[in-house]
């Protein structure tokens, strides 16, 4: 059953959602009276009311005063969910079919457009959890599917998978939903320092290339190991302890390394 939530409850809550997302911010007076992205979406939230109870003339004349204080236009009849936040906000366009989910950020220049003058469905559609980086331009009714990434300047215009992540123009996967192997080996790199995951597959930089050579190949020691042990526990041998294992000293590891430098 879906939850119903009062306007008052939908602004509470997009002025709320940027203290998780702009470390700027620092109190609920300072959000309304000086973030032009949370000014633009509550006035958003007023004009659409108007457009939906038929003061059509009344609510575009509102959505172009807002234009004007926030440098954000964002059409009446856009379906705008909760929690929605417009950092910075200079130059956004959104246009009049587009719907917007849950728990969506928007960067300053982004345009959801249409590349069509027919009626009719003709802009984006957001999912939940969808951020778009400043200057991306989605064009088209295409989807946008959950917790998908639109990287800075790119150009979508066909439809993005969940968890995707796309760049570049016109914008390509350069990120996809983690397997279950893969999220092993994040962890896994996570726990000794590094994010394995922090820049694409197609990165260039040969020094995280190679220690992503390296966290794929511990991941799979660590798999022939996990059977190994099975194997031997299965033919009735006994393991070692873990607490038997010798830890390495780190001291002496960083010495060895000052050694080795000089």
């Amino acid at each position: 059953m879906t939850e119903k939530v009062t306007l008052w409850q939908r602004i509470k809550e997009d002025i709320l959602c940027v203290f998780d997302r702009d470390p700027a911010a620092r109190n609920v007076f300072e959000i309304i009276t000086t973030y032009p992205g949370v000014q633009a979406v509550q006035w958003h939230r007023l004009s659409h009311w108007l457009w939906l109870h038929n003061f059509k003339w009344l609510a575009r004349f509102l959505s172009t005063l807002t234009r004007w204080m926030t440098g954000i236009e964002i059409h009446p009849a856009v379906k705008i969910g909760r929690r929605f936040f417009i950092d910075h906000g200079m130059g956004v366009v959104i246009g009049e079919t587009a719907e917007i989910g849950d728990d969506c950020t928007l960067y300053h220049g982004v345009t959801l457009g249409g590349t069509s003058w027919k009626e009719g469905k003709r802009h984006p559609t957001l999912a939940n959890n969808v951020v778009v980086g400043a200057g991306a331009k989605v064009l088209g009714p295409i989807c946008v599917h959950d917790g998908a990434r639109i990287g800075s300047n790119a150009v979508v215009v066909k439809e993005v998978a969940a968890g995707e992540t796309v760049v570049g123009v016109p914008a390509r996967v350069v990120r996809t939903k983690l397997s279950e192997d893969e999220k092993q080996q994040q962890q896994l790199a996570q726990s000794v320092g590094f994010d394995a995951y922090g820049t694409s597959n197609e990165t260039l930089d040969p020094v995280a290339s190679a220690i992503h050579g390296l966290i794929e190949h511990i991941h799979a020691l660590d798999k022939r190991v996990e059977a190994m042990a099975e194997t031997i526990q299965r033919l009735g041998g006994e393991l070692p302890p873990e607490d038997s294992i010798p830890e390495i000293d780190q001291c002496e590891l960083q010495q060895d390394q000052s050694d080795n430098n000089s």
